[in-house]
């Protein structure tokens, strides 16, 4: 039995009252030193008494302290930048509800960070800002541990604008839990079937050949390939910003997907990635046709075709852009096949010189012209 003699008169009044109340094996470290802050004329004796609680392990730790269950984000990600590039990108698969909402974050000029397993998602932004003022990767990581009292529950990793990565896998995250990190990358999971999944998610990453979507992409596949969440699969999600910041967040993401609830999510993620690459392909070939560079905008159309398949939005938009650059005879066929597979297409068509997409004047008219015959010649074919 330890006993520690200390004299403590009851004119102290309320100090007198808390210690004879209180149970000092039920106080964490963190709790007795606010007990020291609160009475400064009494801090040497206090200081002592704490320090002989300490010292022995008396007190209460805060990794013995109950989980107050928070949104339980477990879960295997990746966070990367690409060196080539300076793109800088997260993924993310769990068995959870909409788990793009709460772990993954990224801003262009700054990096990236993934926050999961008893998931604090502060971390996010917090992160984020801490890099933005200069701080790296782990500088970050480790200001926002020390300040967090559960940490044994926290799996996060970083990556900064030029590459520095950090991760932290607490020690109470549920098992199997680990991270593997690599250049320019780190991969972190928990609650996992088995303890293959960070090693298969790096080696895919590494031996992957592609743009930074596509590295991560395959990284999430091989992770659940090697057995992924032990739960199942439920939601996914990936975001990838530009090296350079413009100051428009917005217009800085240059993939920013989120599959919510679906049985297969990375076969939907997989299916939205291509589709973004086509509409990115078509905005491309808007960009060409602005220039004046004919070439490149059917380039950039048939790759986007390619990619969204019979997807029809893309075909109208696509032609009325070759249609009102010049390009009538190469817009009618598509407008063509557009008309056949939705008849709504020549209503939307009818509409736009009100809004100013076609001009509101003989040589306008004329066009609209050509293309509503077009439409007709569909409709009784």
């Amino acid at each position: 039995m330890v006993v520690f003699n200390l004299k403590v008169p009851r004119s102290s009044g309320k100090l007198h009252e808390d210690l004879v109340k209180a149970d000092l094996k039920q106080q964490t470290r963190k709790e007795l030193e606010e007990i020291i802050d609160a009475y400064p004329s009494h801090g040497k004796s206090l200081g002592a008494l704490f320090h002989g609680v300490t010292s022995l392990g008396l007190h209460r730790r805060a990794s013995e302290e109950p989980i107050r269950l928070t949104r339980p984000a477990h879960t295997f990600s990746i966070v990367a930048r690409d060196p080539k590039t300076g793109e800088i990108g997260v993924a993310v698969q769990s068995h959870w509800f909409s788990v793009g909402s709460v772990v993954p974050w990224a801003e262009a000029e700054v990096g990236a960070v993934a926050t999961q397993s008893f998931v604090d998602p502060s971390y996010g932004p917090k992160g984020l800002n801490l890099m933005r003022s200069g701080k790296s990767a782990s500088e970050a990581l480790e200001d926002l541990i020390a300040a967090d009292p559960r940490e044994a529950v926290r799996q996060v990793a970083m990556v900064d604008v030029k590459g520095r990565v950090a991760v932290h896998t607490g020690k109470r995250c549920i098992e199997y839990a680990g991270h593997k990190m690599g250049k320019g990358y780190s991969v972190q999971a928990n609650l996992m079937l088995n303890h293959k999944v960070p090693a298969a998610m790096a080696k895919a990453f590494e031996g992957t050949k592609g743009d930074l979507a596509e590295r991560m992409m395959r990284a999430l596949e091989a992770a659940q390939d090697a057995g992924g969440d032990i739960r199942g699969k439920q939601s996914a999600a990936m975001i990838v910003v530009k090296p350079h910041s413009s100051g428009k967040p917005w217009a800085d993401r240059i993939v920013d997907l989120r599959v919510e609830d679906h049985s297969e999510p990375l076969q939907e993620l997989r299916r939205l990635l291509n589709l973004a690459r086509a509409y990115n392909h078509m905005n491309a070939g808007d960009a060409a046709m602005e220039k004046k560079d004919f070439a490149l905008a059917m380039e950039e159309y048939g790759a986007a075709k390619k990619l969204a398949g019979n997807n029809v939005e893309i075909a109208f938009w696509s032609a009325l852009t070759l249609a009102t650059n010049g390009k009538v005879a190469q817009a009618l066929p598509i407008f063509n096949n557009v008309f056949a597979v939705d008849r709504n297409w020549v209503e939307i068509l009818k509409r736009l010189p009100k809004a100013g997409l076609i001009l509101d004047n003989n040589a306008g008219r004329t066009l609209l012209q050509q293309i509503l015959k077009e439409g007709r010649e569909t409709f009784i074919s």
